[in-house]
C-alpha cells in the first residue's frame, strides 16, 4: 500500500461520524431512545406531557418502509460522485420527544434564519456540557464582539489591531476553502446535533478551530516580550485555549476529528506564511494617506470573489461580517492615529510591566467596558435596521418577512459588511473618542 494510500485511509477513519459519536457517548451525550413502534405506548408515554407545546406526533412505520421527510436533519447530504454537499439550508426538524427523562438538555442553539434546533439529548456530564458550551462559545459572534474591543480599550490598542488582522485573515481563507472543498456535516444519526446554528455551512476545515488556534497562538506571539511574564503562562494557555474550542466542535456533533485536525493544521500553515507581515499591514493601516480607501476596496473586493455560493447559507453572511467588521477597525485605527486619540507606548520602554490594580483603574476599566458595549449594540442595532428596509427597497424585494429577506444576496451582503463595518469602526475610533471627551481614556 503507497503513502498515498494510507492517507486516504487514515483521512477516511478520521471522517467517520461513529467517531464523533462514540467521544459524545464518553462525555455523557447520548440521543434520546427512538419510540416503540405500538402506537398504544406512545401515547401512554405521551399522557403526562400532553400539554407539552412541543410534542409532536408520529405514524408508526412498519419496517422496510422509506424514512418520512425529514429523518436526515441536521445533515447536509453528499454530492453524487461523492464531491461533497450542496451547500445550502437542510429545514431541520427539531427532535420529537421522548418519555420524560431527568437529565436532558435542550437545544443549545436555535439557528433564527432557518428554524433549525438542536437535538435534545441524554446528558450525564453536566460539568462537561458547560465546559463544552463555553468551549464552543469562543468561536462565537458573542466572544468576538467583547474579546477585541476589551483588548483595545482596556489593554494594549497594537495587540487588538493586530489579533483583528490574524483573525480576519484565518477566519476568511478558512470560510473561502469550505466552501471550495464542500464536504458535508458528520452524519445524524448516528452524531447527535447539539447545535445547528453553523449547520447550512460545509465542515472542512473547522473554522472554530482555526480561530481557537490562531487566537491563543497570536495572542503569545504579539505579547511576549512586549509585556513582562513568564512564557510559561502563554505556553499553558495556547494548549488549554486550542484543546477546549477544539473538542467542544466534536462535543457539540458539529465536526468530524479531521475537520479539527485540518483547521488546526491550516492555521499553523497560515501564521508560518502571513504572521512576519502583520506588522507591515497594521502599520500600512495607520499610517498611508490612502489607506481607508484602499482597505475599503481590498475587502469588498474579497468579498465579492467569494460569494459565489451555489446557494444560501451562513457561510455567507459570515463572512460578509468578518470582512466588514475587519474594514472598520482598520479605517477606525486610521482616524484615531492621524487624531492622536490612542497612541501606541514607544520601543523604548519596551518590556512594557502590568500596572498595579487600583479601584481607580479597576473602575475605569469597568466603565469603558458598559459604556462601549452600550454603544457598539446601539450602533449594531441602528444599522440593521436602517440597511435591511433599504437594501430591500433599493432590490425590490419584500420586507414583511425579514427572515427570508436576509437570505437574498443583494440585502444580506450590504447588511453585514455595512453594519459590521461601523460597529468595528466604533471600536477603534468612536467609543476611545468617546472616552478622550468624557475622560476616562
Amino acid at each position: 500500500m503507497s503513502l498515498r494510500q494510507r492517507l486516504a485511509r487514515l483521512a477516511g477513519w478520521l471522517q467517520e461520524p461513529q467517531k464523533v459519536a462514540r467521544f459524545q457517548r464518553l462525555c455523557g451525550v447520548e440521543a434520546l431512545p427512538s419510540r416503540s413502534a405500538d402506537p398504544r405506548q406512545d401515547e401512554e408515554a405521551e399522557a403526562p406531557r400532553a400539554g407539552d407545546p412541543r410534542r409532536r406526533d408520529r405514524q408508526a412505520r412498519a419496517p422496510g418502509d422509506p424514512p418520512p421527510p425529514g429523518s436526515d436533519r441536521n445533515q447536509c447530504p453528499a454530492k453524487p460522485g461523492g464531491g461533497g454537499a450542496p451547500n445550502g439550508v437542510r429545514n431541520g426538524l427539531a427532535a420529537e420527544l421522548g418519555p420524560a427523562w431527568p437529565r436532558r438538555a435542550g437545544a443549545l442553539r436555535r439557528n433564527s434564519l432557518t428554524g433549525e434546533e438542536g437535538e435534545l439529548a441524554c446528558v450525564s456530564n453536566w460539568p462537561l456540557y458547560y465546559l463544552f458550551c463555553f468551549g464552543t462559545e469562543l468561536g462565537n459572534e458573542l466572544f468576538y464582539i467583547m474579546f477585541f474591543p476589551f483588548w483595545i480599550w482596556n489593554l494594549d490598542p497594537l495587540v487588538g489591531r493586530r489579533l483583528v488582522v490574524i483573525w480576519v485573515l484565518v477566519m476568511y481563507l478558512g470560510q473561502c476553502t469550505k466552501d471550495i472543498i464542500r464536504w458535508p456535516r458528520p452524519a445524524s444519526p448516528p452524531v447527535v446535533k447539539l447545535e445547528v446554528f453553523y449547520n447550512s455551512e460545509y465542515s472542512m476545515p473547522s473554522t472554530h478551530a482555526m480561530s481557537g488556534t490562531a487566537i491563543p497562538i497570536s495572542m503569545v506571539l504579539l505579547t511576549y516580550g512586549r509585556w513582562q511574564y513568564p512564557l510559561l503562562y502563554g505556553l499553558i494557555l495556547i494548549p488549554c485555549w486550542c484543546s477546549l474550542v477544539c473538542l467542544s466542535r466534536i462535543y457539540m456533533g458539529m465536526h468530524s476529528i479531521l475537520d479539527i485536525i485540518a483547521g488546526f493544521l491550516y492555521t499553523i500553515l497560515i501564521l508560518a506564511v502571513f504572521y512576519p507581515f502583520v506588522d507591515l499591514i497594521d502599520n500600512f493601516n495607520q499610517t498611508h494617506k490612502y489607506a481607508p480607501l484602499i482597505i475599503i476596496g481590498l475587502h469588498l473586493a474579497l468579498g465579492i470573489f467569494s460569494f459565489t455560493l451555489d446557494t444560501w447559507s451562513t457561510s455567507r453572511g459570515d463572512t460578509a461580517e468578518i470582512l466588514g467588521s475587519g474594514a472598520g477597525i482598520a479605517c477606525g485605527s486610521h482616524v484615531t492615529y492621524n487624531m492622536g486619540l490612542m497612541l501606541d507606548p514607544s520601543l523604548d520602554i519596551l518590556p512594557l510591566a502590568w500596572p498595579p490594580i487600583t479601584l481607580t483603574l479597576f473602575g475605569k476599566a469597568i466603565l469603558r467596558i458598559f459604556l462601549g458595549m452600550l454603544f457598539i449594540l446601539v450602533v449594531r442595532d441602528t444599522m440593521k435596521k436602517i440597511t435591511i428596509p433599504l437594501a430591500c427597497k433599493i432590490f425590490s424585494i419584500p420586507c414583511d418577512d425579514i427572515r427570508r429577506a436576509r437570505q437574498h444576496m443583494e440585502v444580506e451582503l450590504p447588511y453585514r459588511y455595512i453594519t459590521y463595518g461601523m460597529v468595528g469602526f466604533s471600536i477603534t475610533f468612536l467609543v476611545p473618542y468617546i472616552f478622550f471627551f468624557i475622560g476616562i481614556s
